[in-house]
């Protein structure tokens, strides 16, 4: 088991290793940034979509936590339920 974890690993690196080799630094075309510097509020607007960007995961996963939470918890709470009930006298 550790041998193929170890092996994964190893792979995984190689990979990473060989996806990074040959990236450059990504450059924006010259009219958008022109339109981003002569304009007062798009940098703004830029910045903030970026951020919602960045927080929609978060968002997302906050919701599906939550969920599966209320619904672990109810069905725990039948469960005892259940079992309560075939505990009292009939």
């Amino acid at each position: 088991m550790r041998n193929i974890l170890r092996k994964c690993l190893i792979l995984t690196v190689i990979l990473v290793g060989f996806a990074t080799v040959g990236m450059s630094s990504a450059m924006a075309c010259p009219n958008c940034k022109f339109a981003n510097e002569t304009e007062s509020n798009r940098p703004k607007a830029y910045m903030y979509s970026i951020l919602f960007m960045i927080g929609m995961p978060a968002t997302i996963f906050t919701g599906f936590g939550i969920s599966f939470y209320r619904m672990t918890r109810n069905a725990q709470l039948a469960a005892m339920e259940e079992g309560s009930d075939e505990h009292l006298p009939s």
